[in-house]
């Protein structure tokens, strides 16, 4: 019996007792961890495919231990300028091993009714005005912040972080956590503070330190 699960923002195919690898969880060591978005079953002779995960479906694992993953070697060149930066990256991630997958009760979500058409209602003698709806807050562009694109953008704003305002008063560690998904190297020791200098609109000074900076590390 296999499953697909969704762990820390990766999809894994899982087994009983199998080990895994996962981006680093807040779980202590030796406590077990519960993982309920299933998206697809298998007990050997019937597949469950959820919509999008299976209703009553379950992973459960025990955290074995914590560790960091073989360091990455980043080089980074600028061409015609005379710029080399050679800098080592290594992932916090979590040792699980798999101790059982629950399908008691798991089953398809069921498809939704089409709803039945309106009766268009009876014209009124006098139609209400409707309120204006207020604008929408604009969002900032997170991108000027230097080692942030339009991925990660994306996924800070659906986490609730879409202004200068709000990236600076995040801590790099929470920003870490929230883009963990994200695929690629990133560094996010500096966002907050040039979310701050964003905020207050000291764009000079801002584009004075990206200047020396390469992918948000000074």
């Amino acid at each position: 019996m296999y499953a697909i699960v969704e762990m820390a923002g990766q999809q894994f195919k899982v087994a009983k007792d199998q080990k895994v690898y996962v981006h680093r969880l807040q779980t202590e060591e030796g406590k077990k961890v519960t993982f309920d978005n299933v998206l697809l079953l298998d007990d050997g002779k019937n597949v469950t495919i959820g919509a999008p995960a299976i209703d009553g479906a379950a992973v459960e694992a025990k955290v074995i231990k914590h560790l960091r993953s073989d360091k990455v070697i980043v080089f980074h060149k600028k061409r015609r300028k005379g710029y080399k930066k050679k800098n080592g990256h290594r992932q916090s991630l979590t040792e699980i091993v798999i101790e059982s997958i629950v399908s008691s009760g798991s089953k398809k979500a069921a498809p939704k009714k089409e709803a039945a058409p309106k009766k268009e209602a009876a014209p009124k003698a006098e139609a209400k005005k409707a309120a204006p709806k207020k604008a929408a807050a604009k969002a900032d562009d997170l991108k000027k912040i230097e080692g942030i694109g339009p991925k990660i953008a994306e996924t800070l704003i659906a986490a609730g972080i879409s202004s200068f305002a709000e990236l600076a008063k995040t801590k790099s560690e929470k920003i870490s956590e929230i883009i963990a998904g994200v695929r690629g190297n990133h560094v996010t020791e500096t966002w907050p503070a040039q979310a701050k200098l964003a905020a207050e609109g000291k764009w000079d000074e801002l584009k004075k330190w990206q200047d020396e900076l390469d992918g948000g590390k000074a």
